[in-house]
């Protein structure tokens, strides 16, 4: 029997695949079926008929006046474990009928420190950058990137159009293959689809690096959007995401799955 993986799939043995997240410990809470005509959670509907000798409080009968209601059958239910007033793990109902809102990092691999993504891309730059500038400026003849004059303002667009479409292939290419760039693999850390933290896919890759690379292009302007871009991972919250990531839908996590989640 063939166990090629279908295409598209992420590899089932991934370390790195978003795990789902685990049940609260002691199992299903109690109380957590839905309320039949009104009477309260597990406790059975009071009967109009007496119990055993007519007076008793067994099941079904009627609870002597003034006394305390008669209990479930099967024994008293175990004593509510969340809290009420919201910090348990099903806060937002006293009674547990609902659970609360789920852990959005819940399964994920710890999110990739910001320094070390910063890192990551000042080596990749290194690593593009200054090959791609050297052998552009021998082809076009030496650049003089402040000098104002129109020829040598052509190279210097001439060099920089280059080395920024280099980069784009580079980091698309890197990221659909594996997630990782040089500079990431050296930082150990990676980009994951948000979804289920595969590989990114070629779409993903393509758009994540052409958000990046591309404004660039935009005189002024574009910096100012690269910056912001850049930084926006500073404040966003809960995945750390830059404009980049947001537009692709993925994110940076780290490669060591037994540190602790960064912040």
């Amino acid at each position: 029997m063939s166990t090629d993986q279908p295409p598209g799939e992420p590899p089932e043995n991934d370390p790195f695949l978003k795990k789902p997240q685990e049940p609260p410990a002691g199992g299903a809470p109690r109380n957590s079926s839905p309320r039949e005509n009104g009477a309260p959670r597990n406790h059975a509907p009071r009967g109009n008929g007496a119990g055993a000798g007519g007076t008793g409080a067994g099941e079904g009968g009627t609870p002597p006046p003034g006394g305390p209601p008669p209990p479930p059958p099967g024994g008293t239910p175990p004593p509510y474990a969340g809290d009420p007033y919201g910090s348990g793990p099903y806060a937002g109902d006293p009674y547990g009928g609902q659970p609360g809102p789920a852990d959005p990092l819940a399964g994920m691999p710890p999110l990739a420190n910001r320094g070390r993504r910063l890192v990551a891309r000042i080596i990749d730059a290194i690593i593009i950058g200054v090959p791609v500038s050297v052998i552009m400026t021998l082809i076009v003849g030496g650049v003089d990137y402040f000098s104002t004059d129109s020829v040598e303002a052509g190279r210097q667009s001439t060099v920089s159009g280059v080395t920024m479409l280099a980069y784009l292939i580079y980091d698309g290419l890197m990221i659909s293959s594996r997630g990782q760039t040089l500079g990431k693999m050296a930082m150990k850390i990676r980009v994951a689809m948000l979804s289920n933290g595969s590989t990114p896919t070629a779409q993903a890759s393509w758009i994540r690096a052409a958000v990046y690379t591309l404004p660039e292009i935009v005189p002024c302007c574009g910096f100012i959007f690269w910056l912001v871009n850049v930084l926006w991972c500073t404040w966003d919250q809960p995945y750390h995401q830059c404009l980049h990531d947001k537009a692709a839908k993925t994110v940076v996590v780290s490669t060591e799955t037994g540190g602790a989640r960064s912040a």
